[in-house]
């Protein structure tokens, strides 16, 4: 294994200690030290990759977001009809999102606590996805495959504010899973968006 792989791997590590332990005790509660510990790494090295916690926090939402992001434009980008890259790029946030439930929960429970510069980098990054999605459904209204009464910025807050705030009502020890929920979302929101007329 190479050295560039031994570091990236000791990144990862990190993460998800951090993760584990900002979800379990509050990202306020959690120091560091125990971070380094649970990862098994020195301090030092925490802080070869990280400045500190709160750019740890900081990089567990932006991997995401920056995955969730690409992944959204290669769909967006296909050679398909609009109405299939639509149905795609709804089920593959909902299946992100509970892949990832636990750091996307821990962020969005700890997100007040940033502010300045690194806030306003994540509300553009936030922007952009916003406005792929966005774009999509356009599109989709142009192409006749989406009802045109109500708007495709309207349509998107709506549908991804849904998505992302799951966290503060559901209950892991409910009848469903996170999984299932977001894909009934999901078909609410896709039958949601067919024409009137159809």
């Amino acid at each position: 294994m190479s050295g560039a792989a031994v570091r990236g791997e000791g990144r990862e590590r990190i993460l998800a200690a951090a993760t584990d332990l900002f979800a379990r005790q509050g990202y306020e509660a959690t120091g560091t030290r125990q971070i380094a510990e649970a990862a098994q790494v020195t301090k030092g090295a925490l802080y070869h990759w990280f400045d500190s916690k709160q750019h740890l926090l900081i990089c567990i939402y932006r991997d995401l977001l920056a995955e969730q992001t690409g992944r959204l434009a290669a769909i967006a980008a296909e050679d398909a009809p609009v109405e299939r890259r639509l149905r795609a790029a709804v089920l593959d946030l909902v299946e992100h999102v509970a892949e990832h439930f636990e750091p996307l929960t821990v962020w969005a429970r700890s997100t007040h606590l940033l502010e300045g510069e690194p806030a306003a980098a994540i509300r553009a990054d936030r922007r952009r996805y916003h406005q792929m999605f966005r774009n999509l459904l356009a599109e989709g209204q142009e192409a006749g495959a989406v009802r045109t009464d109500v708007s495709a910025s309207v349509m998107a807050h709506g549908f991804l504010g849904t998505v992302n705030n799951v966290h503060t009502w559901f209950g892991a020890d409910g009848p469903l899973t996170h999984r299932q929920v977001g894909r009934q979302l999901a078909v609410l929101f896709l039958d949601g968006l067919r024409p009137p007329e159809r």
